[in-house]
């Protein structure tokens, strides 16, 4: 399989998550409405979801490592297919939760078989410009799914977003049985009846996984503050229409796919180390930023440090998670699991916390921004270090 062939294989398989978070954004207040909830409950649908993600990725990351990538990914494939029918069959925001929960289950073996797929295939460099060009897809899920889920909606009821995701996944299960070819058979060694607490642990305190994860985990957080805050803020707050959110929302997942098309070419010309300290630099940049324009709340006023932090996000993502599993060839699966759930559950218990401080939306997502404070200081430690020694 050619790499372009193994990128389109990737893209059907990540494209999973996005896709069952931004496509019904728009359709929020109606489902609020017909579930008789406030809107900040029907915001609950993304966090249970990211939660499951991220602690199912626990249990599938052995099992991709067991059995191989592919059975896990299909597996995956069918729980997300039964969950989003199930979304359409709930009467009740309760259900329609614990059908979100087994839809984030089924999405987190597929990103986890996709991941380690890449850290089976590529090196540090590699797998992280791979990894940044799957984010610059991803991207493209924010920038079209709430316009296709507007007109949905619109058109079909919010129950039609859901019906959408259950045709993706037979379609994405047909070609990835078919085409995508196996890239680790399994290890029957691999201990599957009990969590693996022992390796998780000596993975989490590896440096070097560490501190690459954690920027992965604050950069999400971001992400996920200003995706369940943004509808909130500028629709309810600041009265824009559904087709201004759209526009604003779609407008910086344009600038996020240029910058993620242009991070791989960034980062084999000028190497991990530059590109995550310009990432960071641009991130706290970002969060000064949206505090200086707080006090003057307008579409552009939110949406212009966003904007800068997604060239931030770009940079980082992708770089710092191939840094993060480089260590961890024959155990890619398990390490991509433990990524994956600092990047989703740990994000997202974050981003909880950080919304039931007495301070409003915009000071959440900067003071997240800002959290990258003490991970910049540590980054430029070695320099500080190396200076004093050589002079």
């Amino acid at each position: 399989m050619t790499k372009s062939q193994m990128l389109s294989m990737l893209i059907l398989m990540v494209v999973f998550s996005p896709l069952a978070i931004d496509i019904f954004l728009p359709a929020l207040p109606t489902m609020a409405k017909d579930y008789s909830v406030a809107l900040v409950s029907m915001q609950w649908s993304i966090t249970v979801f990211l939660l499951s993600m991220g602690f199912g990725q626990l249990i599938t990351g052995p099992l991709a490592d067991r059995f191989g990538r592919k059975p896990v990914a299909l597996y995956g494939i069918g729980i997300y297919f039964i969950a989003a029918l199930l979304c359409i069959a709930v009467t009740n925001l309760h259900l329609h939760l614990l059908a979100r929960v087994l839809q984030g289950f089924g999405t987190c073996a597929i990103v986890v078989s996709a991941f380690a797929i890449v850290r089976d295939k590529y090196n540090a460099i590699e797998s992280g410009a791979m990894y940044s060009y799957l984010n610059g897809v991803i991207c493209c899920v924010p920038a079209l799914a709430p316009i296709l889920g507007g007109w949905l909606t619109l058109q079909f009821g919010w129950h039609s977003n859901f019906k959408f995701m259950a045709i993706y996944a037979i379609v994405a299960l047909i070609f990835i049985a078919l085409f995508l070819k196996e890239s680790h058979p399994g290890d029957k060694s691999v201990i599957i009846n009990k969590l693996p607490v022992a390796i998780y642990l000596s993975i989490f305190k590896t440096p070097q996984f560490l501190f690459h994860s954690t920027i992965v985990l604050l950069s999400m957080a971001t992400i996920i503050a200003y995706v369940t805050s943004s509808p909130s803020w500028l629709m309810v707050k600041l009265g824009l229409t559904s087709h201004d959110f759209i526009f604003w929302f779609s407008f910086n997942a344009i600038i996020n796919i240029m910058a993620c098309l242009l991070a791989p070419r960034l980062l084999r010309r000028l190497g991990a180390k530059i590109i995550i300290n310009l990432g960071l630099i641009i991130l706290i940049a970002s969060g000064l930023l949206m505090l200086f324009l707080k006090d003057q709340a307008t579409a552009i006023n939110f949406m212009l440090p966003v904007m800068l932090s997604s060239v931030g996000f770009s940079l980082l993502m992708g770089t710092s998670a191939g840094q993060a599993l480089a260590p961890f060839a024959k155990r890619a699966g398990t390490a991509s699991a433990l990524l994956g759930f600092m990047q989703m559950s740990g994000s997202a218990v974050l981003v909880a916390l950080v919304q039931q401080l007495p301070i409003n939306e915009v000071e959440q997502i900067a003071l997240l921004m800002l959290s990258v404070i003490p991970l910049f200081l540590l980054w430029q430690i070695p320099r500080i270090i190396t200076k004093v020694l050589t002079n």
